[in-house]
């Protein structure tokens, strides 16, 4: 039973998406929270939790938000996939710890700065670094447990 209403509190996954794409198009812009939010009349708190789907955000604000941000209101559902389709399922695909990832510094900037490294095979050994050290990460907290 708790896992259920754990599951109740979750955000829901569009909100997840649409706080995602606030967050990346503000980035992409150089805008701050502080700057976003007083253009559209709230704090940059609100902000926060809008980018985090601790709220989500209304038609209206989103109508907002979209010509703050220069964009249409469909950028930030792009990339959710068909309305009529299946139901999401981002645990499965993994899109939960994609937009975990992402709402971190590290992550924003990574995903800034990725693409630019314009060699593919840079790109791939990168890739490479990254898969070795969360392996060795993997091995170290598996032998930690093994200790206890």
């Amino acid at each position: 039973m708790t896992k259920d209403l754990d599951l109740d509190r979750a955000p829901n996954p569009v909100d997840r998406h649409v706080g995602l794409r606030i967050r990346l198009r503000r980035k992409e812009l150089g805008i701050s929270q502080e700057r976003l939010a007083e253009s559209i009349g709230l704090t940059f708190q609100q902000v926060q939790k809008y980018e985090r789907a601790a709220n989500r955000v209304s038609a209206s604000k989103l109508w907002e938000m979209a010509r703050a941000l220069k964009t249409s209101v469909s950028y930030f559902y792009e990339g959710l996939g068909d309305p009529w389709g299946p139901a999401l399922r981002d645990s499965e695909d993994g899109r939960d710890a994609v937009h975990d990832f992402l709402l971190t510094v590290e992550g924003m900037e990574l995903a800034t700065l990725f693409p630019r490294v314009r060699q593919a095979k840079v790109r791939r050994r990168l890739l490479d670094l990254v898969r070795t050290m969360a392996d060795e990460g993997d091995l170290a907290e598996a032998g930690a447990s093994e200790e206890v």
